[in-house]
């Protein structure tokens, strides 16, 4: 049972972070599991809020994978996955746009809202926010053997990002809720991994800090335990050394290349945890993975 002076004593330990985070931008990148679970959904929500009310300026970029998939289903369309990336042609693109910015995104914004935010969803396309090109993948075939040119059809890089609209919506106090959906010279969609659109914007903006939500714990050492501080120094030689493999490459590619970029701190933390951004951010010890440069 928690006593009404240890319910201080947490107050009081988050105010230094409270005034040392005031008016700074923090792009979350929401994903995961974070996602699906109904009391997760609420409880980001709520942290988002809290995150606006104590001064900060939360930025969302979210994912919606599964929720491709399931649609993606019922409509008969196969999907073929590279490297867990989705190929993307015409009509996974229509499906992909459709749920991303017309469902995911405005549910996230319907739920902040009726929790006392103030939301506002857009997706790239919006006040060209994100140019795209259609990338290049470069699949490894292997020792001694040139790598295999991939044609993943509409998935997309970020070429640039034009912040005017991001900065009006935060002047006015709205949260920016952002679909990775981006447009091509020729105004044709691309779909983006959210994890390099977070990193992106984190770097346009230059934000205080990038936040991305995961399925783990954070980057875990050899013996599997969490590695609490890592140094922009060293991810090269943990990558190298096969302490940092799989699916988290790319994600601590993405913390590298904005903290280049001139964010202050990289966050990977485990959103299946509930209120896991608030304890990263307001608390002494933090419960992920926090780079530093």
């Amino acid at each position: 049972m928690i006593m009404h002076t240890d319910r201080a004593k947490i107050l009081i330990e988050a105010l230094p972070y409270i005034q040392r985070f005031n008016r700074a931008t923090v792009v979350v990148k929401y994903g995961g599991h974070a996602m699906v679970d109904k009391e997760l959904k609420e409880d980001f929500a709520l942290d988002i809020i809290l995150m606006k009310y104590v001064g900060m300026n939360p930025v969302v970029v979210h994912g919606g994978g599964p929720q491709i998939g399931d649609f993606l289903k019922r409509l008969s369309i196969k999907s073929e996955f590279v490297d867990g990336m989705r190929v993307t042609d015409k009509q996974t693109m229509d499906v992909v746009e459709m749920v991303l910015v017309g469902k995911v995104n405005k549910e996230i914004v319907t739920l902040i809202n009726r929790n006392g935010g103030r939301a506002a969803g857009l997706s790239g396309k919006d006040g060209k926010l994100l140019t795209a090109r259609k990338l290049k993948y470069l699949k490894n075939s292997g020792e001694n053997q040139p790598p295999e040119i991939i044609d993943m059809g509409m998935v997309g890089e970020v070429v640039s990002v034009d912040t005017r609209i991001l900065a009006g919506l935060i002047e006015n106090d709205f949260i920016p809720i952002i679909a990775p959906v981006g447009a091509g010279e020729e105004g044709e969609s691309y779909n983006i991994n959210a994890d390099w659109v977070a990193a992106h914007i984190a770097s346009a903006l230059q934000a205080r800090k990038l936040i991305l939500l995961t399925d783990t714990e954070g980057v875990l050492d050899k013996e599997k335990d969490l590695i609490s501080t890592l140094k922009l120094g060293e991810v090269h030689r943990l990558i190298t050394d096969g302490t940092i493999q799989g699916g988290m490459i790319p994600k601590v590619n993405c913390c590298t290349t904005a903290l280049e970029a001139g964010v202050k701190k990289a966050h990977i933390i485990d959103g299946r945890q509930p209120h896991a951004m608030l304890l990263e951010i307001l608390t002494k010890g933090g419960v992920g993975t926090e780079i530093i440069s």
